[in-house]
């Protein structure tokens, strides 16, 4: 286990016959239309049939996330089978694997404290097996995720279930570096998500800027980065006049992180590959005030600047041989008498100045900034991560994250990506022609464009102007970051997608 990861799973893999297994439950699966696989067919012949009595019984159709625990079985050192439902091979993709690897957790019991999957037969149709053991761990480790550390019942009673250790290992015919590397893979990916998981679903009275700015400082200690924290006054002389302005109304003050991992080696910090994080701790709108409705979930706006974090994270862990440098500017966005007010023109870093006809439209504004300051690390490319905009929501849903760019190569390494690591985003334009939109008679551009008219684009359209000559990249996850409703809470995304790319970049 690495320093930091999560103690109470561990994973491993097993090359041996499944007979001779000696665990709590041993999981194998069952399609519904091509029948049982290779272990469910070997543990059926050992115990007499087994699964066969079940599927006769009618217990087990082969439905996608059922469960049917049998018991005993003679034949095998294993206590417990899991017979899992796999549903149609033909439909069995990401999402079906992720759901069956749940549906078992919770199938075998809370008393389980090793489960063994047969799950390299759980076929993804294009997936190889160091996928199959990355999205093993990966949906595991979601399934235990709890965001309950601020209740006081789960505090006072030590919680002893959050503290039960689960090994759980991946059934192979043979040692494979391949399933290793992704269950290694698998389990960095985890602790950089529950990273950003868990600074989302912070409220904000906790997760302020400067508790990011301490986060950011643990993650240094902790992972061998470098790390700079600006404030106010600093921020200020680096004429970050944008920025400044949303923090205006707030009593919380600013901080700018500044995050840089050197795993290329060399002494030189060179052709980093830089990442900008929006880090708005809380969204109230400012003086274009937000609808009451709904707005607790505010709290969510600072997610880009946690999937820096979480990015980060996994990258140190990996021990990437790439350069990467994460930048946040972390602050509140709030009413006063101090406020940023609608008509207000400010001067960003980059000499560009800016008419602000709706302070709601704050991200683009902090962004701005650390665009044009990031470029000093003379990066190999810059993408920047942000709730940014509603109208992605309406456009794109709570599926796929929009992905904006000028580059076609750097888009195409993210979309490939973003399917490789199954966190999906969606290409939308930035054509020259929406940039009309953001005239200002009073200043060099207004910081939204038309109402209910293309505003996911036409915020990227606005950053778009700090990063000319720049290999650059937008992702407006306002719709993947975190769930609302029942399932409220932060999702991690998109940390697996930009761990895959860097993994990707580092060769």
């Amino acid at each position: 286990m690495n320093k930091g990861t999560d103690k109470a799973m561990e994973f491993n893999t097993k090359a041996v016959a499944p007979e001779t297994i000696k665990a709590d439950c041993l999981a194998v699966g069952f399609f519904e239309d091509s029948g049982m696989t290779a272990a469910a067919r070997r543990v059926d012949r050992l115990s007499g049939g087994a699964i066969r009595a079940a599927m006769a019984s009618g217990d087990m159709k082969g439905k996608r996330g059922s469960v049917v625990v049998l018991r005993g079985l003679g034949g095998l050192a294993c206590s417990r089978v899991a017979v899992v439902g796999l549903g149609k091979s033909t439909d069995f993709g990401d999402k079906a694997f992720a759901d069956v690897v749940t549906a078992t957790l919770r199938g075998c019991g809370a008393g389980a404290s090793s489960i063994v999957f047969a799950a390299t037969e759980w076929k993804v149709a294009g997936r190889t097996a160091q996928w199959n053991a990355r999205a093993m761990v990966l949906a595991a480790r979601a399934s235990a995720f709890r965001s309950d550390e601020l209740k006081s019942k789960v505090a006072a009673s030590g919680d002893d279930e959050r503290n039960r250790k689960l090994r759980i290992s991946l059934l192979a015919d043979k040692r494979d570096r391949a399933l290793d590397e992704g269950l290694r893979q698998g389990e960095a990916i985890a602790n950089g998500m529950e990273l950003t998981k868990r600074l989302g679903n912070l409220p904000g009275n906790v997760c302020t800027p400067e508790f990011l700015a301490a986060q950011a400082r643990k993650l240094a200690r902790e992972w061998g980065l470098k790390v700079q924290v600006f404030d106010r006054r600093q921020i200020e002389a680096l004429g970050m006049g944008s920025f400044i302005s949303v923090t205006n109304g707030s009593v919380q003050p600013p901080r700018f992180i500044v995050l840089r991992y050197q795993g290329a080696g060399g002494t030189a910090f060179a052709d980093p590959v830089a990442l900008v994080g929006k880090g708005i701790t809380f969204d109230s709108g400012g003086i274009s005030l937000k609808p009451g409705s709904a707005m607790d979930e505010m709290k969510y706006d600072m997610c880009g600047a946690g999937t820096v974090l979480g990015t980060l994270r996994a990258v140190a862990e990996l021990k990437l041989k790439i350069n990467v440098v994460g930048v946040i500017p972390a602050c509140e966005n709030l009413p006063s008498g101090s406020a940023t007010k609608p008509g207000d023109i400010v001067t960003s870093m980059s000499g560009q100045t800016i008419e602000v006809l709706n302070t709601d439209a704050e991200g683009r504004l902090v962004l701005c900034d650390a665009l044009t300051y990031v470029q000093r690390f003379k990066p190999a490319a810059i993408i920047d991560i942000a709730t940014l905009t509603g109208a992605c929501v309406v456009a794109l849903g709570n599926v796929h994250t929009g992905l904006f760019s000028t580059d076609d190569a750097l888009a195409g390494e993210l979309l490939s990506a973003a399917s490789a690591a199954s966190d999906l985003a969606w290409r939308m334009p930035v054509d020259e022609e929406y940039q009309d939109q953001l005239k200002s008679n009073f200043a060099d551009m207004a910081n939204i464009g038309l109402p209910g008219n293309a505003g996911a684009v036409t915020a990227a359209c606005f950053l778009a102007r700090y990063v000319k000559g720049q290999s650059w990249a937008h992702l407006d996850i306002a719709g993947t970051a975190w769930r609302g409703g029942a399932a409220k809470g932060a999702t991690g995304r998109p940390v697996p997608l930009l761990t895959e790319f860097l993994m990707k970049r580092a060769g």
